[in-house]
């Protein structure tokens, strides 16, 4: 990352960091690999896997094809981050690092931007979600909006307190959820063979039209339900020896994930008759009560297991929102406050201000509209916006190994290009099957992250943070085009600060 030249103190000194203790360093430091793969589980299988065969089901059962090739994609874009993670060592910020590694503080803000964005709009769309299965599993029917955003309440504070415990308690909680949650769903992905009837499944493509249109139906859903793949990146700095355990968490945790979501969908498919499967918003409880008939306890069950996991995905995609602004805040790129930590090291600030976000996001969408609606347009919306930092990554690491300061030749740089250019390709697909209406409004999000970025670099200027650009005054001569020094004032004083870009970080040649 650039260096930054010392600066005064600001006309309202923002509350120091509290000094943190060897012990309380280790704490802060608690995600070793298993952790880390938790996380990254617990990130990506979330709720979305509960109505994700209803969804794919509308494609046919080429849904299941379309999710094993976005399932190879996600793969591909885990190997990237692990590459990228060994070449950048101080990659505090993962995604945010990478990009303003190799392209500057405007990329890195960029990326920074829309990835915070995406991260806390996401929390969002899953809480809504989330909210339907606390319905089903208290019964409640028929309550207001209000209710409903009172629930929601509940799934977006428990996992902020946990997180403002401390990092150590958030990682017990993440490896209990994923335990509560992973094992019913690998039960119905093992058991329910057993159960599969042959004449359940639908035609290969039910979407009534071409085959593009059915791998648009099916793709949707399936980019949503792996978005957190880059969970350990985004928070190395929380990860033991990320250089190894960022890229093995993320390619193992992916793995996992894909391998319960292709079985999954594939044995509800075969649990619940297609006509069934394309009619209900709960999938998973008709598939428990093919295994278990005639079993009152079977759709609570399910119910309950979707709670779990709603609230693990929640928990952990809270630490993610928090270390996605601390990262930028503490290079000045992001309002101060965020990078203001405790003791601990936490973040509380972006906890706080992370989680009151999509509160009050809630507050207004359950007063206009269901919830089932802003689901699925923050489904959309993050989609899009997480397709930026996946594309810059990919890029980042594409100029590296074509600019000729990689070393290794050979196969390796073969197999190198071939996992960041398909990377390239698989974020520029995201963005493309978003569809039209999403991207627009994706863009006026990012123009508006801009608009801040306008002040940040303005304040960064004034404190001798970032070099000015060349103003020249109305009576001033423009410069040679090809000088490459200071333009004079005409008073025999330089106006141009030299313009040096510095890097803390070095490129280690990856293997």
């Amino acid at each position: 990352m650039p260096l930054t030249t010392a600066r005064p103190a600001p006309e309202q000194p923002a509350p120091p960091d509290q000094p943190v203790s060897p012990r309380n360093q280790r704490k802060a430091h608690a995600l070793g690999l298993t952790s880390a793969t938790g996380l990254v589980v617990g990130s990506i299988v979330g709720t979305g896997v509960f109505t994700m065969p209803a969804v794919l089901a509308g494609a046919g059962t080429m849904g299941i094809v379309v999710l094993g090739v976005i399932a190879v994609g996600a793969m591909l874009l885990a190997v990237l981050f692990g590459q990228l993670t060994k070449r950048v060592p101080n990659s505090d910020g993962g995604l945010y690092a990478y990009s303003r590694h190799e392209f500057g503080d405007f990329a890195g803000y960029l990326v920074g931007w829309c990835y915070w964005i995406q991260s806390w709009a996401g929390n969002a769309a899953i809480v809504s979600s989330w909210v339907f299965y606390v319905d089903a599993l208290f019964g409640f029917d028929h309550i207001s909006g209000i209710e409903n955003w009172g629930i929601a309440m509940v799934g977006l504070w428990v996992p902020a307190a946990v997180n403002l415990v401390g990092i150590r308690q958030m990682a017990w909680f993440q490896n209990v959820t994923v335990i509560l949650k992973f094992l019913p769903l690998l039960f119905v992905a093992v058991v329910g063979w057993f159960f599969v009837e042959s004449a359940h499944f639908g035609p290969f493509n039910a979407s009534g039209g071409s085959l593009y249109s059915g791998i648009g139906i099916a793709a949707g859903v399936a980019l949503f339900s792996f978005i957190g793949v880059e969970a350990a990146a985004m928070t190395a700095k929380r990860v033991e020896n990320p250089r190894i355990n960022v890229g093995r968490a993320s390619l193992l945790g992916t793995a996992l994930s894909a391998v319960l979501y292709v079985l999954v969908t594939a044995v509800v498919m075969g649990l619940v008759s297609h006509h069934t499967l394309v009619n209900t918003g709960s999938p998973f409880v008709n598939a428990f009560q093919s295994i278990f008939p005639h079993q009152a306890w079977a759709g609570k069950f399910i119910a309950a297991i979707a709670v779990v996991s709603g609230i693990g995905a929640l928990n952990g995609w809270t630490l993610i929102v928090t270390e996605t602004s601390r990262a930028i805040a503490q290079d000045d790129l992001f309002p101060r406050p965020f990078a203001w930590t405790d003791s601990k090291g936490t973040a509380w600030f972006g906890i706080v201000v992370g989680t009151a976000l999509p509160s009050l996001l809630m507050l207004w969408r359950y007063t206009t509209t269901s919830g089932l609606t802003v689901f699925t347009y923050l489904v959309d919306l993050t989609v899009v916006t997480v397709a930026i930092p996946y594309f810059m990554s990919a890029i980042a690491q594409l100029t590296y190994l074509v600019s000729r300061r990689r070393r290794v030749q050979g196969w390796q740089l073969a197999r190198d290009l071939s996992v960041a250019g398909t990377s390239v390709l698989f974020s520029m697909w995201v963005t493309f099957a978003s569809g039209y209406q999403v991207v627009y409004q994706a863009l006026v999000v990012i123009l508006a992250g801009l608009v801040l970025f306008a002040f940040l670099n303005a304040r960064r200027q004034r404190l001798g943070e970032s070099s000015e650009p060349v103003d020249l005054t109305p009576d001033q001569p423009a410069p040679d085009q090809r000088a490459d020094v200071g333009v004079g004032s005409g008073d025999g004083h330089s106006t141009v600060a030299p313009l040096v870009h510095a890097h803390s970080v070095a490129d280690v040649p990856s293997t």
